[in-house]
């Protein structure tokens, strides 16, 4: 027994203690597979078992997964089995950019007040953009994407689309709606690409540089569509 704890391995109760994590759930992680197929495992007994040391940071990552990813342990067991290292990298990614991203964000926002007095945007169209989730003041005011959002609208309005003509707030949930899935995709290979590839600090550069030129890229090939489709829409008339 002495042998195989010098090792480096843990008893259960050494690992639940460094993982952080209680010997249940640990137990029942290994029910599921989801620390692998236990061939690291030394038992000693019927009621005694050493446990690798690199068990710690895989449950951890698995509380971590469940916690704050609110991922189901199906999901979790494929993601971390394939490549538990390269997880690891994932969700280290995912935290540092949401972390940039809150600190701008936060170093951005712009008080209702200010905005009222910038833009002719009547309240009630705030209310309601708000209560639709477009708008997602706290109670610093509005980040710079709010302010970016209020800037267009107000602009569109003062080009002739008011609501007497049709045009209401609800024309935002259909450019939220075409977008969610497209992001949801781009988000999935773009840390798909850099997790495994990149340094971290580096990978949170590149999407970093990369919002800018997006948002032109992506107002460019609006444009050349809308132009297409407003050309067919004129063929299908004439």
């Amino acid at each position: 027994m002495t042998a195989v704890a010098s090792e480096g391995r843990l008893k259960m109760a050494e690992l639940a203690a460094q993982s952080g994590v209680s010997a249940a759930t640990i137990k029942h992680y290994l029910r599921e597979g989801l620390l692998g197929p236990g061939d690291d495992v030394v038992r000693t007994s019927r009621n005694m078992a050493w446990y690798p040391r690199y068990y710690v940071e895989r449950i951890r990552l698995i509380k971590r997964l469940q916690e704050e990813r609110f991922m189901p342990l199906r999901v979790i067991r494929e993601v971390v089995g394939e490549d538990p290292e390269r997880a690891a990298r994932l969700v280290e990614l995912e935290d540092r950019i949401l972390e940039r991203a809150i600190a701008v964000s936060e170093r951005g926002r712009v008080s209702r007040r200010s905005v009222a007095q910038t833009y002719d945007m009547p309240i009630e169209v705030l209310a309601r953009l708000e209560e639709i989730g477009v708008l997602t003041p706290n109670a610093r005011g509005y980040d710079r994407d709010d302010v970016a959002i209020i800037a267009a609208i107000s602009r569109f309005r003062a080009g002739g689309y008011q609501q007497e003509i049709g045009f209401t707030v609800y024309d935002t949930l259909r450019y939220r709606k075409a977008l969610e899935p497209l992001v949801d995709e781009e988000v999935r290979v773009l840390l798909d690409r850099l997790a495994g590839e990149v340094e971290v600090d580096r990978a949170v550069e590149i999407i970093a540089s990369g919002a800018e030129p997006l948002r032109e890229l992506i107002g460019a090939m609006h444009s050349k569509l809308l132009l297409s489709a407003l050309r067919r829409a004129h063929h299908h008339a004439s």
